[in-house]
């Protein structure tokens, strides 16, 4: 009888493993998805500094001609 009980504990903690689990997985793939758009705001930020730039270094051509 003993043994009947621990192992319905066992399985419920088992269950309860497996959803904070599932959780886990849930807030990584959460955070992947954070991270890539992080990346995509960053390569943005770089292209409009590019841009940036070159427009800077075309006015200081025109201002040298």
């Amino acid at each position: 009888m003993q043994a009947d009980a621990l192992t319905k504990q066992a399985n419920a903690f088992t269950k309860q493993a497996d959803a904070f689990i599932r959780q886990a997985d849930t807030f990584t793939k959460q955070a992947d998805a954070f991270i890539r758009q992080a990346d995509a705001f960053t390569m943005q930020a770089d292209t409009f500094t590019k841009h940036g730039i070159a427009k800077f270094d075309s006015l200081r051509i025109n201002e040298m001609l």
